[in-house]
This record gives structure tokens, sequence and C-alpha cells, in this order.
């Protein structure tokens, strides 16, 4: 399929199956970053509050230390200076000490109430859902998700492959290795099978002799449970008092939907780096978390309602580009990144898209996120033998 149009007129140009809805891979990223835009805003930012319930008496908190998570994907990522780990962690530490807290009594609690407990779409393939690209976007995100997995190959074909370490180190997880060395050239061949919230993930495949050490990643199957590791070190780091555990909310029953309440005391917020640079990086480098957390996002940020859920995101996605004249049956999507092979789009409905970003103020930051192929600005996408622009 191809669709053409003179982007000055709006006339077709060229047109080959233009309606017939194909699998979009990547490209799907564009309908995604451009209803962000427009319905969230290019300046748009995620924020994590920071709270305790109870009283701060002589610099004791008598009560738990909270994290209310709005879904944000650049927790410490490595992608901006004041998102990465260190930083994040200085400033929690500085955030605490100009509170004055020297010990907690209680626990450390990650609220991510206001987004479903399903991080990764309906209709993701078994075989990406434990690896970097398919990290699912939870209310809490960390790291975007995903860790290294530092291997040891074998001198020739064959020879079984050792697992050196993890980077940040998986928390209640065993991995049973089942590598093995691939031909020298032959690259990453590798499939890591873990489920979110599994405990127990299998690694198959090859990777290519000739190297000291391999690389591949894999998503966090509870990032959590890293995120618990960090705040153990920036107790530690700041001689702060603590032993009580970490856990997810189960209810919000402490007063936060009244944020005039005395059992919610906020003192500090992480905010992300604006929605125009997350959307540099969700199409520059097609980072699948991004897209699946916007599209949780618009569905939060919908006045109807204000919940973090994919089906609901996609059905806000879809009500607005009816509303602008793309059909319902030309963006058959699932998800908000492409990932799913079962997704399927028209190249009408991908340029009717287009056309629409380039008339909007917000259009240079799209148009600057988008990578370069042979000298022209497009998005690409590959996908189970589909390859799509």
């Amino acid at each position: 399929s191809m669709y053409v149009v003179d982007s000055k007129t709006g006339k077709p140009v060229f047109d080959v199956n233009s309606q017939l809805g194909l699998a979009p891979a990547s490209c799907q990223k564009v309908v995604t970053s451009v209803s962000a835009f427009e319905m969230l805003g290019k300046n748009y930012t995620y924020k994590t509050s920071i709270s305790f319930d109870g009283l701060l008496v002589d610099s004791e908190i008598l009560g738990d230390l909270y994290f209310y998570a709005s879904g944000d994907p650049t927790l410490g990522s490595w992608r901006w200076a004041e998102t990465n780990e260190d930083n994040i962690k200085k400033r929690i530490g500085e955030a605490m000490k100009k509170k004055g807290i020297s010990s907690i009594t209680g626990n450390l609690v990650i609220d991510d109430l206001t987004w479903e407990t399903q991080a990764t779409p309906n209709g993701w393939v078994w075989e990406d859902i434990g690896n970097y690209y398919g990290a699912g976007a939870r209310g809490f995100n960390w790291h975007e998700n995903q860790y290294d997995l530092n291997l040891k190959p074998g001198k020739k074909a064959g020879d079984p492959v050792q697992i050196i370490d993890t980077k940040p180190s998986l928390q209640a997880v065993d991995l049973i290795n089942e590598l093995k060395t691939g031909t020298e050239g032959s690259g990453d061949q590798s499939v890591i099978y873990l489920p979110e919230g599994g405990t127990t993930g299998y690694v198959r495949g090859t990777v290519p002799a000739g190297r000291a050490t391999f690389t591949v990643s894999g998503s966090l199957p509870n990032p959590e449970s890293d995120f618990f590791n960090v705040m153990r070190s920036v107790f530690s780091e700041n001689n702060i008092g603590f032993t009580g555990k970490f856990h997810r909310a189960l209810t919000r029953d402490k007063g936060r939907e009244n944020v005039t309440s005395p059992l919610v005391n906020d003192f500090f917020m992480l905010e992300s780096p604006p929605l125009d640079s997350i959307n540099y990086w969700f199409l520059k480098k097609s980072v699948n978390l991004y897209g699946e957390a916007l599209v949780k996002t618009i569905a939060s940020k919908d006045e109807l309602i204000w919940f973090g859920a994919t089906d609901s995101g996609l059905n806000v996605i879809k009500n607005f580009w009816e509303q602008r004249g793309i059909e319902r049956s030309a963006l058959k999507i699932i998800d908000g990144s492409g990932l799913s092979p079962a997704n399927r789009v028209t190249t009408l409905a991908l340029v009717t898209v287009m056309q629409y970003a380039k008339n909007q103020s917000w259009f240079p930051s799209f148009y600057y996120a988008l990578p370069e192929t042979n000298g022209i600005k497009m998005k690409d996408g590959y996908i189970s033998g589909v390859r799509s622009y």
C-alpha cells in the first residue's frame, strides 16, 4: 500500500491500496505522537509526588513514606541528566534532609492506583514481552523498566554461554540459562522469556562467538523492586533510619483524595521532561514504553475517564480522529507503539494524521523528532516481515 499527496493542496498524487488495513509496525507511533501533542500538549509533564502520612515528630516520620505515581516513563531514565538514577537519588536525599527527616517508623509505599495493573497491552507476542522493547507501561515505571543481561559467550559455536550479571540486579527472579554460542558475526539471536510480575524466566537462542562479553537487554518484571533497592541506598547514604518494608498500595484509604487532609504531607515533587522532549526519543529511537505510557496518560487525563488504561486511551484516540475524518475501521489499533502484529492501519489514515500535524503550532517539535533515512525525514518500522515508512 502506498499513498502520496501534495502537501500544499492535499490532493492525491499516487494511490495504491490506500484504504487497505496493514500492520503499521512502528509507523503507528505517528498516530500516538500526534494524538498526545493534541490532547496533552507539548509542555505536558508527569509528576511523582513524595509524601508521608501521620506526623513528623523530632525528625521522625510516624507513618509511611508514599510515592504517588502518575505513569512517568522517564523516571530513572539515562536519556536525560535530570532523570538518571544518580540524580534522582541525590534529589530525594536532599529533599528529605531539607524536610528534617532522619527516621521513618513505617513503610515505603508506591501508590499507582490511578492506572490499571496490566502493564503490557493485549495482543503482544510472548517472545517480545521479556525483552527490553517489550517493557509495558505501569503506573510506576523505573529505569525504563529495563535491565542489561551481561553474558560471556563460548569460544566456538555450540558452546554454552555464561551469565555474568544483570544491571540493575534482578530481584527475586530466577533466570534459567539455555543460551548457546552462535557463529561469529551471527548477532543477537537471543530471547528472554519472562512475563510481567514473573519470578522464573528462560533465556534461549544464541549470541555470537568472538566476543569477550555480550550484552542483551530485558524488561524488568517488577521495576518497583529495583526502585526499592535504590531507596535503601538513599536511606543509607543520608543516614535515615528505616526498618520497614516496601510494597505497593492496595487501596487508597489515607486521605489522598482530599489533599487538605493532615494525613497527607507532600514535601517533594519529581517532574519529568516535557512531552516534546519525551516525544523526541519516542520517535527517534522508537521507545515502545513511551507510546504505551502516552496512551494510558491520554485516558487518565480524559475528563470522563480519569484512569490510565490502554483500551480507554485507544478509544479516546479513535474518537478524536473519527471527528477529523478518519473512519474507526482505518485505525484498528490495540497498542500505542505498533509492537503488536495484530494492529491494522491504512496508509490513508497515516497520511491524514501527518497532514493534520503539519498545520499545528507544535509541528516543528514533531518534525524534529522524526528519524532521517536517505535524507528523508520519516518514521520507519519493521515487524514480522513487514517494512513500513
